[in-house]
């Protein structure tokens, strides 16, 4: 039997073209900073009018490029993912990791535009973090979460200039905070071993002393952003004791003075179901040169610097995302014809937007709170009671904006019917990557118990209450009266409970009560704002949303019943 090849042009009249053109509108991006009334909205409010005026030519050019050529590339780039040779053809172990042409580009900016640099420039004292993060959320769904080195990078300069490890510092935070894209490092931060994620006390890997260094020799499971040129971790030096207690936290750089890695092996690149650009990698250190970064101890302990940055960084990079997967949504349902209208015309539509952009502005206003917070720390601007605060609000801010990015990218995708669910829109991307930010840096759960231990300290519910009734005092108009009560009343109805609980139900209704501080503490926030609005802007959209925010629910504390619980999750008999 012969199989017979046409070549040359096709006879269209015998083999008809099947091919049908996708004819729906593809949803466009503009400026992502002057679209964006929220963003612009707050920072009138928070800033000085100087230095806002100072500002607002670089926001909007990193706004002009996220809408607009980023967006574009983003979309031609969509199949590029990293790549890892373990081999080079002579059989030499290389093992060389290349990334994406987009993220090759967002190393770039980030250095030039100062994406970890603006925040320990310090041009504007104690503001300095919000105009960090003001950059950091037009610039992270833009990049393909390019993001996450970064966070860790800021998140490591953060715990050096802690530990006051000058050598470390020196040797370091030039390069962590650099303009120059040669100059420029990123920094990973390699904790999770195959023994546990969070529960770091059980690590495996081993420290052992080299003369005035030292050598880690373990196993890493998951390690994101593997090509940057250092990285914080986590090992025990030979005889101390078990758990976290006896790690202590060492500084590495990945490749030694020739550009070989230094005794790390790479075995391969993690199959995630997003953050697909991000080059996470399962690792072994093979004697990796290391230097103390403060103590042969208490490593755990000396690591919280870092996730307090890195946390935040999460949360801004949740509230990106759903900022947009809104401006998306938005561009289509006003070109989307269905049943002879736009769907912007149609009611129920536009209902399930309006209700996603009160979670956004809620999820928004609670995290840069939070960089308030951080940008005072930073600038010594904190009392001990402030420093609490900050200490329980990280991980509840964390975790509520991760809850709400998972909730919401779903309805986005909704919004585009089938052509939500269609790769090479771009539009899925957006839900798979949404669905890392409730679990990096800590899980819901993880983060809920983490925010218990926050209590300890003594001084954080005092500080939160005279922060609430701070925030309470400045809303007068009638509409928003009922919202700060009726986020009043779940704080009280949470400060109850945390009161009286115990045991295994303190630990079970850990989850309802951080929900409910971080959502109360939201609706607080977008009264303040929309009261404010309504003075300055006469604009009542911050009104709309906060009352929509109200109806979807702010106390999720219930009454537990932990062996019930354990009955229905085990599915056994009560």
């Amino acid at each position: 039997m012969y199989c017979v090849f046409l070549l040359g042009p096709r006879p269209s009249a015998l083999i008809p073209d099947f091919r049908m053109p996708f004819n729906q509108p593809a949803p466009e991006l503009g400026n992502q900073y002057s679209d964006d009334r929220v963003l612009r909205s707050y920072l009138a409010r928070a800033l000085p009018a100087e230095m806002l005026a100072a500002i607002v030519p670089e926001l909007s050019e990193l706004g002009e490029l996220a809408g607009g050529e980023l967006y574009r590339m983003q979309i031609a780039d969509r199949l590029n993912e990293p790549r890892h040779t373990p081999w080079d053809a002579w059989g030499n172990r290389i093992d060389l990791v290349e990334v994406s042409p987009l993220w090759k580009l967002a190393e770039r900016i980030a250095a030039e535009r100062g994406l970890v640099a603006t925040a320990y420039e310090r041009k504007h004292g104690r503001f300095s973090r919000i105009h960090h993060f003001a950059l950091v959320h037009l610039f992270t769904p833009a990049t393909d979460v390019y993001s996450c080195p970064l966070a860790m990078s800021d998140g490591a300069a953060r715990a050096l200039v802690a530990s006051g490890n000058q050598a470390l510092i020196e040797r370091a935070l030039p390069r962590l905070t650099a303009r120059d894209p040669a100059r420029f490092w990123t920094s990973g931060q390699w904790m999770t071993e195959s023994t546990g994620g969070s529960d770091v006390g059980r690590s495996e890997t081993i420290a052992r002393r080299d003369g005035d260094r030292w050598r880690l020799y373990g196993r890493k499971w998951f390690t994101s952003a593997v090509t940057s040129q250092m990285a914080l971790t986590l090992a025990r030096p030979e005889g101390n004791p078990g758990g976290g207690k006896g790690l202590a936290l060492f500084f590495l750089e990945t490749r030694d003075s020739n550009g070989r890695l230094a005794n790390i092996l790479v075995h391969r690149l993690k199959d995630k179901l997003g953050t697909r650009k991000v080059p996470t990698a399962e690792l072994t250190l093979e004697g990796t040169p290391a230097w103390l970064v403060a103590g042969e101890s208490d490593g755990v302990r000396n690591i919280a610097p870092m996730l307090n940055v890195t946390r935040t960084w999460n949360a801004v990079s949740a509230v990106s995302y759903m900022r947009r997967g809104l401006a998306l949504a938005r561009d289509y349902a006003k070109k989307r014809i269905v049943f002879g209208a736009p769907l912007a015309d149609k009611p129920l539509h536009v209902d399930t937007l309006a209700g996603l952009q009160a979670e956004y502005e809620a999820g928004f206003q609670l995290t840069f709170y939070a960089v308030e917070l951080l940008g005072r720390d930073d600038a010594d601007c904190l009392d001990a009671g402030g420093k609490d605060l900050l200490r329980l609000l990280t991980p509840i801010v964390k975790l509520t904006t991760g809850r709400q990015a998972v909730a919401l990218l779903p309805e986005i995708v909704e919004g585009f019917g089938g052509a939500g669910y269609v790769e090479d829109t771009g539009i899925p991307v957006l839900l798979r990557d949404a669905q890392v930010f409730s679990i990096w840096e800590g899980t819901t759960n993880v983060l809920a118990l983490d925010a218990l231990r926050a209590l300890q300290a003594g001084g954080a519910l005092g500080a939160l209450q005279v922060e609430v009734e701070t925030l309470a005092s400045t809303v007068r108009d009638t509409r928003l009266v009922a919202c700060v009560k009726a986020a009043q009343t779940a704080l009280a109805h949470a400060q109850s409970w945390i009161s009286q609980a115990s045991g295994d139900a303190l630990e079970a209704g850990a989850r309802r009560f951080a929900m409910t501080l971080g959502r109360a503490l939201a609706l607080l926030l977008l009264c303040r704002h929309a009261q404010w609005s309504l003075d300055h802007e006469k604009d009542q959209r911050p009104l709309y949303a906060t009352r929509r925010f109200a109806q979807n629910g702010v106390d999720m504390i219930a009454a537990e019943d932990v062996g019930a619980s354990a009955a229905l999750a085990n599915d056994s008999p009560a």
